[in-house]
C-alpha cells in the first residue's frame, strides 16, 4: 500500500505541472528557448513517471516522455547554437531517457556524443555568460559517455553484464 501511495502521489504531483505545461506554457511560448525549455520539462516529468509506471500507463509515458523530447530536440536543432546550454540540457536528459528508459544504450551514446562533438566545433563562439553553464553540462555528457561505453563493452572473462549506472542528468 505505501508503494501504491507514492505512485499516486508522484502522479498527483506531475499532472498539476503537465497541465500548466501543455494549456499555458508550451502553447503561449513565442520563442525557441522557451518552447524547448517547456518541452524539455515535459519530457523530464513523463520520463520520472515512466520510471515508477506500468502496464499500459507506462508505454503511455514513455511516449509522451519520447515526443515532448524529440518535439524539443528538433526545435533546438534549428533555432539554437549547439553550445546552448538549454539544447545541452536537452541533450542530456534525452539521452538519459533512451539508456535508462528505453534500454537502448546505442541511441543514447550517439546522441550524447553528437551533442558533445556539435558544441566543442563552436566553443570559441561561446559568450563569457554560457561558458561555464554549457562546459558543465558537456562535462555531464562526456561522463556519461564515460560510463555507458564502460558499462557495455564486456570485460575479459565475462559477457558484459552492465551493473547499476548513475548517470547524470540536467
Amino acid at each position: 500500500m505505501e508503494g501504491l501511495c507514492s505512485v499516486n502521489k508522484l502522479y498527483i504531483c506531475v499532472s498539476f505541472p503537465q497541465e500548466l505545461l501543455n494549456k499555458y506554457l508550451i502553447e503561449n511560448s513565442t520563442n525557441a528557448e522557451s518552447k524547448v525549455f517547456y518541452l524539455k520539462m515535459k519530457g523530464d516529468y513523463y520520463r520520472y513517471l515512466a520510471e515508477v509506471a506500468s502496464g499500459d500507463d507506462k508505454t503511455a509515458t514513455i511516449e509522451h516522455s519520447q515526443e515532448a523530447y524529440q518535439q524539443a530536440f528538433d526545435i533546438s536543432k534549428k533555432e539554437m547554437d549547439p553550445t546552448h546550454p538549454i539544447r545541452l540540457g536537452l541533450a542530456l536528459n534525452f539521452s538519459v531517457f533512451f539508456y535508462e528508459i528505453l534500454n537502448s544504450p546505442e541511441k543514447a551514446c550517439s546522441l550524447a556524443k553528437q551533442a558533445f562533438d556539435d558544441a566543442i566545433a563552436e566553443l570559441d563562439k561561446l559568450n563569457e555568460e554560457s561558458y561555464k553553464d554549457s562546459t558543465l553540462i558537456m562535462q555531464l555528457l562526456r561522463d556519461n559517455l564515460t560510463l555507458w561505453t564502460s558499462d557495455n563493452a564486456p570485460e575479459e572473462g565475462e559477457a558484459g553484464e552492465a551493473g547499476e549506472a548513475g548517470e547524470n542528468e540536467n
